[in-house]
Order: structure tokens, then sequence, then C-alpha cells
């Protein structure tokens, strides 16, 4: 069960999560700095001060995506690592990192995937409106430019804006995430037309600035709806659940808010309407702005709702069964939800596509052996797997999987609650031990997909003995 030829099998990281060093090497802080101070913002009082120690570790992290041969490395770059004040004075030290880093993966053979912003507001700049303040567009195009000026020479992959749903809803509305504001809903559409705009920005920097050919993309949060079964009827309910005007139960959750500006230069005016007469005014120039063309979707897929037409015709959420198969973050397991995402952003958007993160919270522990037995992950992944490797083999243009994430990190205001890495780590010693799914996952890109086999079966092809290694 083999994927298309030149098929890119990766991890992903974000730097927040994993980098720590938040005082260290010259770095200015950021909204999460601030939110994590303030009291029971974070499950345990926990914060990214250290978080995977990364900024000293890199070394050995990259040694472990070398040893478990994953071709692409998808990291983010912490804005105010290397623009300490978010513009103005760079950093020679955070700048330094980067090149460090970079360096070592493509003389490890790891291609680089640089995104240029997962979360992490620089500070300085929040104080002065951050995503309200029309200049953020300036702002993020600025830290665009003197990031592409300085690594385009090596890194060809690019990624913009991660998950604007996630910053914007659960950091600016719902204040569950940094920067922990609670915005009312013409506020929220404002802050997400200048997200949008840095974003067109950004990707005008980066054209403009890079020294090698560059490939452009954004990733956006797969939020669909998936088929009860496959008749015409439930498709076309899922899909109108997808890209139809959203119940105002869904909040910020739809998707076209976030892509059909993107990639279709329209603004889903009759979306805002739902929740506000005071949505802003969009211009056809910033519409332009926005609209910058990209080159692929990196697509964001953990879970998703099952849907059904309703007997008053509208989409309807099927209720989950008692006992049906749940994440450590009690997310429901929806395999058959990453073929439909890639099956509907493309009749949609018609862009080719990565998933740029896909994975589960698990209970994950160092056994008696020394080893790390997650047969839970192995069994997730391959059923996703699966259901991917049907949309490749029905010829939609998906390109290539992340997992996430290559190590366990800080889960943002959940604390170090949830493990989702390849590698277990140690947070009071750093020790990374690689799990039995990181030693599947390489058999996995070894053959360029999965055994055959199904069930527990295909999981004895992992080494015994490599999973006594600690690394």
């Amino acid at each position: 069960m083999t994927f298309r030829k030149n098929f890119v099998w990766g991890a992903a990281t974000a730097a927040y999560q994993i980098e720590g060093a938040v005082a260290g090497g010259g770095r200015g802080p950021s909204v999460w700095d601030m939110f994590a101070r303030m009291p029971g913002a974070v499950l345990g009082e926990q914060s990214g001060e250290v978080a995977c120690d990364h900024y000293h570790r890199y070394r050995e992290d990259v040694g472990i995506l070398r040893e478990l041969e994953v071709q692409a490395y998808r990291f983010s770059i912490s804005w105010s690592r290397v623009l300490p004040a978010g513009r103005g004075a760079v950093n020679p030290d955070g700048v330094a990192f980067y090149d460090r880093l970079v360096d070592l993966l493509l003389e490890s053979g790891i291609t680089p995937y640089a995104t240029l912003f997962h979360w992490d507001f620089p500070y300085e700049l929040f104080l002065r409106g951050g995503w309200l303040n029309p200049d953020s567009v300036e702002w993020f195009g600025e830290y665009a430019a003197l990031v592409t000026d300085r690594f385009s020479d090596r890194v060809q992959n690019w990624w913009t804006l991660n998950e604007p749903p996630c910053f914007l809803g659960l950091g600016h509305m719902d204040g569950i995430h940094a920067p922990g504001s609670k915005l009312d809903w013409p506020e929220f559409f404002i802050a997400t037309k200048h997200a949008l705009m840095a974003h067109g920005r950004a990707v005008q920097a980066l054209r403009a600035h890079s020294k090698t050919p560059a490939q452009v993309g954004y990733v956006p949060i797969s939020h669909i709806g998936i088929p009860a079964d496959e008749s015409p009827e439930s498709i076309q309910a899922a899909r109108e659940f997808t890209f139809g005007v959203p119940d105002a139960s869904r909040k910020y959750w739809f998707a076209r808010l976030y892509l059909d500006p993107v990639v279709l230069g329209e603004w889903p005016e009759e979306c805002v309407r739902v929740f506000t007469d005071r949505g802003p005014a969009v211009s056809p120039e910033e519409l332009r702005l926005m609209s910058e063309p990209v080159d692929l979707l990196g697509l964001n897929f953990y879970s998703a709702p099952i849907i059904r037409r309703g007997e008053n015709g509208e989409p309807t959420v099927v209720q989950a069964n008692p006992g049906d198969p749940r994440t450590g973050f009690d997310w429901p397991i929806t395999p058959e939800g990453l073929y439909w995402s890639v099956r509907f952003h493309h009749e949609r958007y018609g862009l080719p596509m990565m998933i740029a993160e896909n994975g589960l919270s698990s209970l994950d522990w160092v056994s008696e052996d020394g080893a790390v037995h997650d047969p839970q992950r192995i069994d997730f992944t391959s059923r996703y797997l699966r259901s991917l490797h049907r949309a490749d083999a029905e010829g939609f243009p998906i390109e290539g999987y992340f997992h996430w994430s290559l190590l366990d990190n800080f889960e943002w205001a959940e604390g170090y609650r949830h493990r989702f890495g390849l590698v277990h780590v140690d947070f009071e010693t750093q020790k990374r031990t690689i799990k039995d799914s990181g030693w599947w996952y390489r058999d996995v890109i070894r053959r360029n997909g999965l055994d055959p086999r199904r069930g527990l079966d295909s999981f004895a092809l992992i080494d015994p003995e490599a999973t006594l290694r600690a690394v």
C-alpha cells in the first residue's frame, strides 16, 4: 500500500512548544510568555520556559530525525527570537540558531519546511495592538522579508500562518490561549482581516526576496464534516457543513472565513453576518493582498464530526455512540476524515496539499524494559494513513504527510499533560526515548507506505532491539 513517487514523509514541531530558552540568546518575549504567567491560564502554572530545551539540544533532535529516516522537518521560527521587539533590531544569536539548525538538517539529508508564525506573537507588538492594529500587516511583512533574506539560500519550503482559527478564536475570542483576549465579533473579524492580509504580505516578501525557487504554503485547520455514508445525499450534506453558511453555534470554526479570501479572493460576507452586522469593510485591494497565490495548502487534521442530512433538510451532526474510541485529548478518532479533508478541499480550492499535522495525544510512559510501547499511536496513524492512501490512489494531489509531533512537548494551555510525540521526553531530565511508534514510522517511510496487512501483526516489523534503545 505505497504512496506516489516523491511523497514526502515528515515530522513537525513548533518553536514555543519545544525550544525553551525563552530569555536566552537575546530572544524577546512573546504573548505566550505573558499568558503563561497569568494565574490559572496554563495547567499547573506550566510554561514553555524550558519545554524540550531544543534550543540547546537541537543536534540531538536532528540526530533522532536522521535515525528515524524522516525526510522533511516542519519547524517554526520564533518571531521574537530573531526580532526581539517584533521589528527593528535583529538578534544575531537568534538568526545564528536557525542557521545552525537549517545547516544541520541539510547535512543530514532532511528537507527543512519553515513556518513563519505558529502563535508566538511578539509581546512588544501586542502592546501596540497586535492583530487589531492595521500596521500588523507590515510588521509581519518586514519579519517575513528578513527571514527570507537570511535563510532562503537554503530553505525553499515555507508556510505562512498556522491555524488562524486557533490563535484568533481560542486566543482572541475565548481567551483560553494567548494572548487571553475576549474580543467581540466585530473586533474578531478585524483581527482576522489583518492576519489574512499579513499572510498575503508574507507571500509577497517570500516571492520578492527568495534566493532560491520558493514553494509557499498556508496552513488553515481542516474543519470539515465527514459524510455518515457515501450516498450522494450525505456527501452533499457534509460538503454543505464544511463550506456552507455556518450555524452561530459553530462560532469561529468554519473553513470559508480562512480559505475563501486566501484562495478565491472572496470575503464570506454572508458568513460574517451570522455573527455581526458590524463586520469590517474589505476592499478589492485588500482582497487582492489576501489572495496572493500560494503553491499548496497544509491541512492539519485530527478529528471531525459525522454529518447526515437532517429531517429539516439541513446538515446534522450524528451523535457519537457511547464508548466510541477517543484520544487522550478526548477527540473522536475519525480516520476517514483524512480522505474527505483532502477531497473536499481540492474540490473547492484546486490546490496541491500536504498533511501538515496529524497525530494524537496518548497515555505514554517509559516501561520497565526501558522502552515506550504505544500501540494506540501506531494503530491510530495506520488507520489515518490508510484513509490518506485512498485519496492518493484516487489521484488527489496529496504531496506529503507530517506527523505531529516529533517530540512530546508543551501543549499550550494544557501544559505538559498530553504526549503527542514519536519521541518520549522526560521533562525533568530531558532524556529522549524513541517510542515504538517512532520505529514503526521509520518503517513506513522505508516502504513509502503501509504494510498491506492490518492489525497488530503488521506492527511486528518494529525492530524489537531498537525499541530498547534510548536516544
